[in-house]
């Protein structure tokens, strides 16, 4: 009997459930092939890749450090948005990266920027020397990286 209340009481629960109407910022279908994401599970991404010129293996403890930051304000530090830590484990250059970011965070008129870093045995080894502008301006969500061997 104690069965039979509690699947009556719960019944209008589930149904409740089942009848919510989609919200309206759904993102819209996937193509072929590709996964079906929410809004809410799937925020907007920077993705790409980071390699260097010069034929120089990484050492086994190198760690490689992407950060996604507005540097839009001078005399401030950079706002970071995301970061990724990368350790290769004996792998070599190139290396995929992606950043994740709330959009409604993003302002148009912000400058949005990737930046990227390799230490190894406590030293900086390679960085970045040039901006690499994202998301805002008609800027890109994908950048090529191509590091400097740290002086």
């Amino acid at each position: 009997m104690k069965t039979l209340h509690c699947l009556a009481l719960s019944l209008p629960v589930l149904l409740a459930g089942c009848t919510a109407t989609p919200s309206t910022t759904a993102p819209p279908a996937a193509a072929a092939g590709e996964p079906a994401t929410t809004a809410a599970a799937a925020p907007d991404s920077v993705t790409g890749t980071i390699t260097y010129r010069n034929r120089m293996a990484l050492p086994p403890t190198a760690v490689v450090r992407v950060v996604l930051q507005d540097v839009s304000l001078q005399d401030v530090a950079a706002t970071v948005l995301d970061s990724v830590t990368i350790r290769p484990n004996g792998r070599q250059v190139p290396f995929a990266f992606g950043l994740h970011y709330d959009p409604s965070l993003i302002k148009p008129g912000n400058t949005y920027t990737v930046q990227a870093r390799i230490t190894g045995g406590g030293r900086l080894l390679y960085l970045n020397d040039e901006a690499y502008p994202v998301i805002t301006g008609s800027h890109p969500k994908r950048v090529e990286m191509v590091l400097r061997l740290a002086q």
